[in-house]
């Protein structure tokens, strides 16, 4: 591999952790019923967000930043895949650009927990108000792909960096040009933590959900965490 781009390392890793909204569970019952008037209403209002719908449409090919082929169909959670790399973040992720995601996951669930809690921190402290309570799905996946490995060395210290995305998107995009797979790092928000990033659908594998965990924010910008029925 060229000195310009992280080596690469055959990773192996089953039941890795992605925390997402509970809102987002295909069992879910979708926020929009609550606004229709009548059945009628409700179908209109369902095709109009369905039109707006980005998972919808990447898998329909109208996406500039994934094309339909690369996304995944019937397997379990297949749309909870896809959701990872059609709904990107505006301002994109620490390896991905606001045009195509990615699925991030975490090798234990403290990890995974973790990275989740300052994200929604970040955004409570925005607003000064640390005051919620939100549901998380875990959902596990296996891993078995080359990919870069940021985890020895200084080389690519700056793709780590606490405060920015420059750098990691920078070199994001240029793998994702050369065919990567996904990038393998340290966790920046829990030391000692391991996080993988993987850029192609097809790999996210074996896809489960498992326990449903509660973040608790009361006041201040550290949740707490429990665990159960919910």
């Amino acid at each position: 591999m060229s000195r310009y781009l992280p080596d690469t390392s055959l990773v192996r890793q089953w039941d890795t952790h992605r925390l997402i909204p509970s809102k987002y569970r295909s069992d879910a019952a979708s926020v929009l019923v609550r606004i229709a008037d009548h059945d009628e209403h409700l179908a209109d209002i369902f095709d109009l967000d369905n039109a707006t719908n980005d998972r919808l449409l990447g898998e329909k090919g109208l996406l500039p930043g994934i094309g339909e082929h690369e996304l995944v169909f019937g397997v379990p959670h297949y749309r909870i895949v896809n959701a990872a790399f059609t709904h990107a973040h505006p301002l994109g992720s620490r390896f991905n650009g606001p045009d195509r995601g990615a699925w991030y996951a975490a090798f234990d669930i403290e990890t995974s927990q973790a990275e989740v809690a300052f994200h929604r921190t970040v955004e409570y402290a925005e607003i000064g108000r640390f005051d919620d309570s939100v549901t998380f799905d875990d959902y596990l996946a296996d891993f078995s792909a080359e990919l870069h490995d940021l985890r020895a060395g200084s080389s690519f210290a700056a793709c780590l960096a606490r405060g920015s995305y420059v750098a990691s998107q920078a070199l994001a995009e240029r793998l994702l040009d050369l065919g990567a797979l996904g990038i393998v790092y340290p966790s920046v928000r829990r030391r000692a933590g391991t996080c993988l990033v993987c850029f192609r659908p097809a790999l996210v594998t074996n896809v489960r959900k498992g326990p449903t965990y509660r973040f608790t924010w009361s006041g201040t910008a550290q949740p707490q965490i429990s665990s159960g029925p919910m």
